[in-house]
């Protein structure tokens, strides 16, 4: 019984009765103006319901007063561009339009039939009821509480099954619900590169600093190693004012994100640092797809931090070569005695990642004559 009562008490139940309300308010007029022609207002809301943003305003009307509770119902969010949609939405208004008569009458006339039994049960007549002869006036009193029984079931029966069709009617389409995912998945993926947009970076910059900081005991070293870091700190810098701006600004794309041409910063870096680096730069790097030269720059920047941060100070041999339809990067350096190889951090983590993202393979791990190899071959078309 308690159960049954519940909806009393809860506030939804009477702003459903108001969305119910809203559509008669202004249909009423019509009736009386024209009640031999009730039918007209159904007719006027198919084109009303045809407009894209119609769902839009049903949909605000229906968050606030269908569901008032609920912080993200399951409703759509923008105009409804597809036939199909708008068609759901002028289905929508006529199921409302008819579900508010229905609540309309029985607010009205219920409480009315209500009343009329309670008088007749004191013997006072007041015409809404017709005569009934037989039985006598204390049974109208036992059938006066009826009527205010079923306009409770009107309401909050009538509010609930419309709440219901306005999740299937106003809700997105399949064609909708794809969209918003592959929105989201776009979304995280964006996230997902600029978390490695920001380890390559920041990384980066932190391992210069710290090698050239061990590094910097000499007097000789000291004015270059200020220099590296202080270089290397300002493009970490820019990075990372980039990734700031994307991210306050969502659809702002990234731009000036460094490309394969810009690879002499990268191996100036690690000369600064004291590593004495073995260069070979062939093909024509500044015609490569952007989307290619940008992830070349960052796997050859992790990678030179990788030979920085576990094997420090020491040859490397770098080659970057664009043949043949395909962008080859290797770097390799040896291993001091003593020292772990890099293993499976997440900077060998994001070369593969990033490999794989552009339909290229990447080879991480010792190369049998002692040296560590970073090699990647990304195609260019």
């Amino acid at each position: 019984m308690v159960r049954l009562l519940r909806p009393l008490l809860r506030g939804r139940t009477y702003t459903r009765l108001l969305h119910m309300w809203v559509p008669v308010a202004a249909v009423s007029v019509w009736w009386w103006v024209q009640p031999e022609l009730p039918w007209v207002p159904l007719v006027v809301l198919v084109p009303v319901g045809l407009l894209p943003g119609a769902r839009v305003a049903e949909v605000m009307q229906a968050r606030l007063l269908l569901t008032p509770d609920e912080a993200e119902p399951d409703f759509a969010t923008r105009p409804a561009t597809a036939w199909r949609d708008r068609w759901r939405t002028v289905l929508w208004l006529e199921i409302r339009a008819l579900v508010g008569a229905v609540v309309a009458f029985a607010t009205v006339w219920l409480p009315i039939m209500a009343y009329a039994l309670a008088a007749r049960a004191v013997g006072h007549r007041t015409g809404d009821l017709p005569p009934i002869p037989g039985p006598p006036d204390w049974v109208f009193g036992l059938l006066a509480p009826l009527p205010l029984v079923a306009l409770y079931a009107v309401v909050a029966g009538l509010g609930a099954g419309l709440t219901g069709v306005a999740r299937r009617l106003l809700g997105p389409s399949v064609a909708e619900r794809l969209a918003a995912v592959e929105e989201r998945t776009e979304q995280l993926l964006e996230r997902t590169r600029i978390a490695r947009e920001l380890h390559d970076s920041i990384g980066h910059a932190l391992t210069v600093a710290v090698v050239q900081a061990g590094a910097a005991n000499s007097p000789e070293f000291t004015e270059r190693a200020l220099a590296a870091v202080e270089e290397t700190g300002r493009a970490a810098l820019e990075d990372l004012e980039r990734v700031l701006g994307v991210l306050r600004e969502s659809e702002r794309p990234a731009s000036a994100r460094p490309t394969l041409t810009d690879a002499d910063r990268l191996l100036e870096s690690a000369r600064a640092s004291g590593a004495t680096v073995d260069a070979e730069v062939t093909g024509p790097l500044e015609t490569l797809p952007g989307p290619v030269s940008r992830e070349g720059y960052r796997i050859l920047q992790e990678a030179l931090t990788n030979v920085l941060r576990h094997a420090g100070a020491v040859p490397a041999r770098v080659r970057v070569a664009a043949a043949d339809g395909l962008l080859t990067l290797e770097v390799r350096n040896p291993l001091p005695d003593g020292r772990p190889a890099p293993g499976r951090g997440s900077g060998l983590r994001g070369i593969r990642e990033r490999a794989a993202l552009l339909g290229g393979r990447a080879h991480t791990g010792p190369d049998g004559a002692g040296d560590w190899q970073v090699r990647v071959e990304l195609p260019l078309g």
